[in-house]
């Protein structure tokens, strides 16, 4: 959430000339959001997902991501998987690419499926779930 008293995502930087872009052209962001098995609040914690987003379309709601599902709790607690890739967030689905990972993942490759499951533009607010499909040693 960019904004409110449990904000987990941060604006770090923004061109000047794109200020007042509806689409926040420019903008990039630093995230440790909460990695949850369900889209409830309440439903059991299981890492973080930490790292960053730029907007990068110039014409549409389009960013580049780059993050790590950092697991802290089960089978998999200390391990990450890395996720480099493109994020049109307002298509259905959409799909990025898997490209590593530490611990239990490492030399992971694979890909995960985001379908948006409630987003809030007005207040900085999207609940995303990711279908993963990683192969590691």
């Amino acid at each position: 959430m960019t904004s409110g008293p449990n904000q987990t995502v941060v604006s770090v930087a923004q061109a000047p000339q794109f200020n007042k872009s509806s689409i926040f052209f420019s903008d990039v962001f630093v995230m440790d959001d909460p990695l949850r098995t369900g889209p409830d609040k309440n439903s059991k914690l299981v890492g973080k997902a930490q790292g960053i987003y730029v907007a990068a379309g110039l014409n549409k709601l389009e960013l580049l991501v780059a993050m790590n599902f950092v697991f802290t709790e089960g089978e998999y607690n200390g391990s990450a998987i890395s996720i480099v890739g493109h994020n049109e967030v307002l298509t259905t689905v959409r799909e990025m690419p898997i490209v590593g990972g530490s611990g239990l993942f490492r030399f992971a490759r694979g890909y995960t499926q985001l379908r948006t499951y409630l987003f809030n533009q007005k207040i900085g607010s999207a609940v995303v779930e990711y279908n993963v499909f990683v192969n590691h040693y």
